[in-house]
């Protein structure tokens, strides 16, 4: 049906009556994209489809003067019903008369299904305001339509003005576009009053002839806090003559960034600048070059004094002198948010910085900062001029400051060397800067100043980075030693021969299209193609230049780049299609690049594209979060100055678009997914479903990637203008020579020859100088993804993806070859083997783009990649080791290969911590060969063996035998294991010296969690697959035994679960001991912590036993924090003291003994605290409900004290304790209150609570205060919810019985927890108390009287102190003469 062409002829007069109803439409019926194009009246009309589901129709007024379109839009209005399936609407060209604006409106009203509109080149009339008169009443009544375009249709400001009082009362439309018009300030104020009332609308796009219309529109959003994502484009001069659209201002509510690019009115800023002191929105305001005068700065004044939610100010280049400066450092004095303010390229001399420093700096020792929040300031430029007045304000702002972490100075001449040893000297003093810039300071000279920064880094130690860069001192070389003294990386640094090179923003860009096999990348990569080209196709196939047409049928379409041009902007576009057996070639792609790039992550909506099933929503989100993964874990590889921008489109939409629940399943799982990943990529928060055959369909995804690269190529780092020349030159020259690799000769002449700045032009020109601004450049190109430049081989590789597939997935076909032993073959015969491959492919396929590419290039680029190993450097015949021939073995079960009865066996597991991301497939190929590397360097005698398997590393080291296997991909775990006679320190120290950090080094961008593997798991080498049960993190096992009694450290056994496989049981349960898991170094950080807390409270807290036993009341400065976590604090404070000296496992006993006899002051302790706790606030004295609650199962006929308190529970009641001081119990037969279902709230309000009153609980039985009478029988193991508290996903040390864990140890394990803060403790508290009287609200319990019959509790007043308590009828009985009753 895609191929299928409806001519339809002019009808002739007699047959004038023939309308569209004569034409077979049955086969039309489930349209959803309907194309229009205007054609001249010579052509006949025609109808074709563009896929299944998409009409393109191409109409005309034939020679009776009838309109096809009109026809047509009346078969739809009449049949409105047949095309309830019809989403979108294009209409290009058009010329609008009154009747099919009629038959339009008719089609959009009531009923309509219709999502999108879009008007391209169309034509209303001459007087515009008629023609949208009957669009704007039907946009007024419409309430299905999401996005309406207009494009190049010259609406006028009459019909923006219609346009913004429709949507003004519509509900429904949330993109709203104008593309190529001038709608004028009248258009533009209708507009800003159209966002002022509708709060549905998301998006707005207006690309205008002039720049009037930012203002009002801008303005409106802010000033409403409409979070409204809004980009205004303009026309501007281009950089080489003529005109080119450019952005003026962009609001990204996501991130709240607002940047304004080029000039706009002086009004026009006032009015922005009003709208902001209010607004909540934004947090980054960007007017870098942007010209504005003092009138604006007074109206920043009062921006920076009200506003509450900016951060970050950037002012650069906008022509600010002194009287600016001063207005922007008065609201410095009453702002307390913003945290980065950049002024750096302003014209403000030493008045103004004057007055900048002033509210950051301090005069007396009584006089407070004024300005304590600003983080980072930059000023300075080559026409400002601080010198005179400036420098004494930055010395006593250096002196005096106490919250400034990084200052730039840049690119200042008016600073002299003495000025500058100044603010060297007073650095001494400032404990508070991080970084310092004096970036191309021409006063920073002479070895005086040299000296002077060396003696600053002797005595401050906290300045990180100190940035010379272009200063004399620095072109001279003598920044060096700085340098090392600060540990900085001084590669960055540009020669100074290249400032009279211009900068400007990147014109490249690569995008990769990310998914699965049969995704239909190939497909949307070619409709994007036309429909960026709809005329002409100027993209050029990489494959068919480089292969025969034999060879091109081969060679799918799934793995083809093409580069094609929009405008000046050069797009590059790859396929990537997952994980591969052979090579990682995608891993390398992103490992050697960083420079502007796009994702498309493209997930199929069926299973084939074959058949109709869809994908399951479960299937889609591995899809997606496996490429989301795979683009974090490999941009955080590269240095990147932004996040990766991601979007995700989901294809083959036309087969599953009848499905009932449509995509919103899919809509709520990306918004989750973008909520789960906002700090590590940004994902667009539309997703873009498409029938990838449809140019309709992809029109709009088409014109998100054109506007998207846009933006990403004005927000990263501009480059030299000579590499966005080279970027067409090299382009069309590789077409010209068909060559993908040069060497570094044939770039210099193609520099010599087309680049003049970089052109020898005598011959006494610096050669040296000339090449090395060469070889500058070629490392941008390679940063920004246009080459690959290996500049210790001179070779340039003109197409990423060639020397990806072509070069190093040779690779993946040399396992069938004979290797020497295990991953070694022999240098002549491998570089051999590489010669043939490349030979047979050039003479089979004209591959001339490779002619130039001998097998030892191949090889020497092999070992800079790290991807194989040279065992004898220099020696021809010597082995390479290369990883990625290695196979897995085939023996069957693995052995060690050492068998002695007395062996040891300790294995780790290093897990990545962040569930973002994973270890890239070059990493354990890299890592085989780095550690063989390090291992012939500790001697041969050292390290006698070496096997290697896919996946698997087996050496001996000092008599110990390693083998460290590759876990599960996506769990990113690395296991390493020993066996060896040798002691359990030995071996954990090999681990920790070699190994260990091998891989951290690997994966410096990851974090990693050491776990302890069981020793028989080792020793029986348990796959990787059954040891989830069989780890146990070493950080949680020193908490355990952090939490034990001295006594019990060395004898606890930590207990394994057995492994079973099919109902098979593979290893029975046991135990290990701590000392043989753990090393002695590990054994030893575990008693010196427990030495140093007892060392430091026994400090803080100096209690004298002798006067434990007199009832003293505590004074009200001496109060512990009024909570649980403060009570728990005292306590452990006061068990922390009477364990204070720890002198190893030999004075274990005295330990015990010392314990024992403080008990019975611990306990009184413990009561005084317990009984402050009840009436920590004075503001509830009233204490109109009890305080101690808390919750019972009724499972089984039981009551069981519920310890975790989940969404969901059932079957549960509240119960209260007698709260009488010091003797706190269960009231027994107390009827209680069901709780029938637990929400997401009950969880909220009561979960800090629970937690802090289990561990109170737990600490006072393991101590033996028995107070809380009854509680302790409804727990079976308190030192297991102890642990649970601790960690919830697992269990740990479940042998530790419920008296074995301790005091001392329960205080510890609570000390470990209290990082809070008082004031959260008490939000606890009174959360957990607004929802107990609310739910006895609920429950009908409203008076004392209602509780005293549920709960069995009374309210009284003690007489001596005051204090309101809920007790019970038996306390008020035996005590009476210690309270009085209230009324209830």
């Amino acid at each position: 049906m895609s191929d299928r062409i409806i001519m339809i002829t002019s009808p002739s007069k007699r047959d004038d009556a023939r309308d569209i109803g004569d034409i077979d439409l049955q086969s039309y019926m489930d349209l959803e994209n309907i194309a229009f194009y205007q054609v001249p009246a010579n052509l006949e009309s025609a109808l074709s489809m563009e896929s299944e589901r998409s009409l393109g129709i191409h109409v005309c007024m034939d020679n009776s003067g009838v309109n096809f379109l009109h026809r047509f839009l009346r078969h739809l209005v009449e049949y409105k019903e047949n095309y309830m399936n019809l989403r979108n609407i294009l209409f290009h060209g058009i010329e609008w008369q009154v009747q099919g604006l009629q038959l339009l409106c008719s089609l959009l009203g009531p009923g309509s299904s219709v999502k999108q509109v879009e008007f391209k080149k169309n034509v209303f009339s001459t007087k515009p305001g008629h023609a949208f008169v009957p669009l704007s009443e039907m946009l007024h009544q419409n309430n299905t339509i999401k996005a309406v375009v207009f494009s190049e249709c010259r609406i006028g400001s009459t019909g923006a003005t219609l346009l913004a009082s429709a949507l003004a009362n519509n509900r429904s439309v949330e993109d709203f576009q104008i593309w190529e018009d001038s709608i004028g300030s009248k258009g533009a104020e209708e507009l800003s009053k159209m966002i002022e009332v509708n709060f549905m609308l998301k998006k707005l796009i207006i690309l205008d002839n002039s720049s009037i219309t930012v203002a009002p529109l801008i303005s409106a959003v802010l000033a409403r806090n409409r979070r409204v994502e809004v980009h205004i484009w303009g026309h501007g001069c281009g950089t080489k003559g003529g005109t080119n659209s450019c952005k003026i201002v962009e609001f990204l509510p996501e991130t709240g960034s607002m940047k304004i690019y080029s000039s706009i009115s002086s009004t026009g800023l006032q009015r922005v600048a009003c709208a902001l002191p209010w607004n909540t929105t934004v947090t980054t305001l960007d007017m870098s070059s942007v010209p504005l005068k003092s009138k604006w700065t007074k109206e920043l004044r009062g921006v920076l004094e009200r506003n509450r939610s900016l951060k970050t100010v950037k002012l650069s280049k906008c022509s600010l002198g002194d009287k600016a400066v001063v207005y922007i450092a008065a609201g410095l004095f009453k702002n307390s948010y913003l945290e980065n303010l950049t002024l750096d390229g302003n014209r403000f001399g030493g008045v103004g910085v004057e007055h900048l420093l002033c509210p950051l700096s301090t005069f007396s020792p009584l006089q407070r900062q004024a300005n304590t929040t600003l983080k980072v300031l930059s000023f300075g430029g080559e026409r400002a001029n601080i010198s005179k007045f400036g420098v004494p304000a930055i010395l006593q702002m250096l002196e005096t400051n106490q919250s400034l972490i990084q200052l730039a100075i840049c690119n200042d001449a008016s600073l002299k060397p003495n000025d500058v040893v100044k603010i060297f000297t007073s650095l001494e003093r400032n404990a508070t800067l991080r970084s310092l810039s004096l970036r191309g300071c021409k006063g920073v000279e002479g070895e005086a100043i040299l000296q002077t920064i060396m003696s600053t880094l002797e005595v401050n130690p906290w300045i990180e980075e100190i940035d010379l860069h272009g200063t004399p001192l620095h072109v001279a070389g003598k920044t060096d030693q700085i340098y090392e003294k600060l540990c900085q990386n001084e590669s960055l640094v540009l020669p100074n021969d290249f400032l009279d090179l211009p900068l400007s923003a990147p014109t490249c860009c690569r995008v990769f299209l990310c998914g699965q096999e049969s995704a239909g990348k190939s497909t949307l990569h070619n409709s994007i193609n036309q429909s960026m080209n709809p005329l002409k196709s100027p993209h050029i196939n990489i494959t068919s230049t480089l292969m025969n047409p034999v060879l091109q049928m081969e060679y799918t379409n799934e793995n083809k780049s093409s580069v094609f041009f929009d405008g000046n902007t050069k797009m590059t576009m790859y396929n990537l299609d997952g994980q591969e057996e052979g090579f990682p070639s995608h891993d390398f792609m992103f490992l050697v690049h960083g420079g502007p790039c796009f994702f498309m992550i493209v997930s199929s909506l069926v299973l084939k594209p074959a058949n109709r099933y869809p994908k399951s929503i479960e299937q889609i989100e591995l899809e997606l979060i496996y490429w989301l993964k795979f683009l974090v874990s490999n941009s955080k590889r590269v240095s990147q100055l932004f996040l990766p921008s991601v979007t995700i489109v989901l294809t083959h939409y036309d087969k599953v678009a009848h499905l009932p629940e449509g995509l919103q399943p899919i809509a709520t799982l990306v918004q989750r997914l973008r909520e789960e990943f906002h700090s590590y990529a940004e994902i667009y928060p539309t997703v873009f479903a498409v029938d990838a055959r449809s140019l309709v369909s992809v029109s709009r995804l088409t014109h998100h990637l054109r506007m998207t690269i846009k933006t990403i190529l004005q927000q990263v780092p501009q480059v030299y203008e000579v590499c966005n020349d080279l970027v067409r030159v090299l382009h069309d020259w590789r077409l010209k020579n068909n060559k993908a690799v040069i060497k570094w000769s044939e770039f210099r002449e193609i520099c010599q020859l087309n680049i003049p700045e970089l052109r020898l032009r005598s011959r006494r020109d610096n050669v040296e100088k000339v090449d090395t601004r060469r070889r500058t450049v070629a490392k941008s190109l390679h940063n920004l993804g246009e080459i690959i430049f290996f500049e210790d081989l001179g070779v340039l590789i003109l197409d990423c993806d060639w020397f990806c597939r072509y070069v190093l997935n040779q690779l993946a076909t040399l396992k069938s070859i004979k290797t020497e032993r295990s991953g070694f073959i022999r240098k002549q015969e491998l570089e051999k083997i590489l010669q043939e491959k490349l030979c047979n492919q050039i003479q089979g396929s004209n591959w001339r783009a490779g002619a130039s590419f001998q097998g030892n290039d191949v090889i020497n680029l092999l070992l800079k990649l790290e991807l194989c190993y040279e065992q004898e450097p220099g020696n021809p015949d010597t082995l390479l080791l290369v990883p990625s021939i290695l196979e897995e073995s085939k023996e069957g079960a693995q052995q060690w290969h050492l068998a002695m009865p007395e062996c040891r066996y300790v294995g780790r597991c290093l897990k990545c911590t962040d569930i973002h991301m994973f270890l890239t497939g070059d990493f354990f190929p890299r890592l085989q060969v780095r550690l063989q590397n390090k291992i012939m360097c500790m001697g041969q005698q050292q390290g006698a063996l070496y096997i290697l398997e896919k996946n698997l590393i087996y050496t001996v080291v000092n008599s110990i035998h390693v083998r460290v296997v590759l876990g599960s991909t996506l769990e990113s775990s690395v296991d390493v294991l020993a066996c060896s006679s040798k002691s359990v320190t030995d071996m954990v120290r090999i681990f920790h010296k070699l190994i260990i950090p091998t891989i951290l080094n690997l994966s410096s961008s990851l974090m990693f969690e050491e776990s302890i593997i069981r020793p028989d798991c080792v020793k029986y080498l348990i796959p990787h697959r059954f040891l989830q049960t069989q780890q146990l993190p070493l950080k949680r096992m020193k908490q355990i035994l952090l939490s034990l009694p001295a006594e019990s450290m060395y004898d606890y056994e930590h207990t394994w679960s057995a492994i079973e496989s099919n109902k098979r049981i593979i290893l029975q349960s046991g135990s290990d001991h701590a000392r043989e898991l753990l090393s002695d170094d590990d054994f030893h950080e575990v008693l010196h912590r427990r030495y140093y807390d007892l060392q430091h409270l026994a400090t803080e807290l100096a209690v004298n036993p002798d006067n434990q036993q007199q009832h003293e009341i505590i004074p009200e400065t001496d109060v512990v924090d009024p909570s649980i976590l403060g009570i728990a604090k005292g306590v452990e404070m006061v068990l922390q003291r009477l364990k204070r000296v720890e002198q190893g496992i030999r004075d274990l006993k005295e330990e015990i003994a010392s314990l024992r006899y403080y008990e019975y002051h611990l306990l009184t302790e413990l009561h005084r605290k317990m009984d402050y706790m009840m009436n920590y606030n004075t503001q509830l004295e009233e204490r109109k409900v009890p305080q101690m609650f808390y919750l019972v199962s009724l499972d089984n006929r039981s009551k069981q004290l519920v310890t975790r308190i989940l969404p969901g529970m059932r079957s549960l009641r509240v119960h209260m304790l007698c709260e009488f001081r010091r003797e706190m119990h269960v009231v027994e037969d107390q009827l209680g209150c069901d709780l029938i279902q637990v929400d997401n709230q009950t969880v909220k309000s009561l979960l800090p609570y629970m937690s802090k009153f289990m561990k109170l609980l737990t600490f006072a039985l393991k101590i033996g205060a028995h107070f809380i009478v009854g509680m302790g029988e409804m727990i079976p193991d308190l030192s297991r919810e102890v642990v649970r508290l601790l960690d919830s996903s697992a269990l740990y040390g479940t042998t530790a019985s419920a008296m074995s864990v301790g005091a001392l140890g329960a205080a510890a394990l609570y000390g470990k927890s209290r990082n809070g803060s008082t004031s959260d403790m008490g939000e606890d508290m009174t959360a957990a108390r607004q929802w107990l009287v609310d739910f006895l609200k609920g429950q009908g319990v409203l008076t004392g009287m209602d509780i005293a019959q549920r709960f069995g509790l009374w309210r009284v007043r003690y007489r001596d102190d005051g204090h309101i308590a809920w007790i019970c009828r038996k306390h008020i009985a035996a005590r009476e003469e210690e309270i009085f009753e209230l009324p209830l």
